[in-house]
């Protein structure tokens, strides 16, 4: 299953540094989609079985990263 992307709110007039927490927190989910993306073509691209295996687990890690930015995003935005 592939991360959705994040919708960019309109940024609102608020505190200072939940703006940047947030700012901050949509940057690593791009991050970590870039890295999902990176991971699912060396899958794709894997023949041997170990690396095949180290692939699985690395997506399955980096989707699970994806998931807990994407939660504390919407916190973030609720808060707001």
């Amino acid at each position: 299953m592939m991360p959705q992307s994040v919708k960019k709110a309109s940024p609102r007039r608020g505190d200072p540094a939940q703006e940047e927490a947030r700012r901050e927190l949509l940057q690593s989910l791009a991050h970590t989609r870039t890295l999902i993306n990176q991971a699912y073509g060396g899958f794709n691209n894997a023949s041997d079985s170990d690396l095949i295996e180290s692939y699985v687990f690395e997506i399955n890690s980096l989707q699970a990263r994806y998931n807990y930015l994407l939660r504390r995003v919407k916190e973030l935005e609720g808060a707001t």
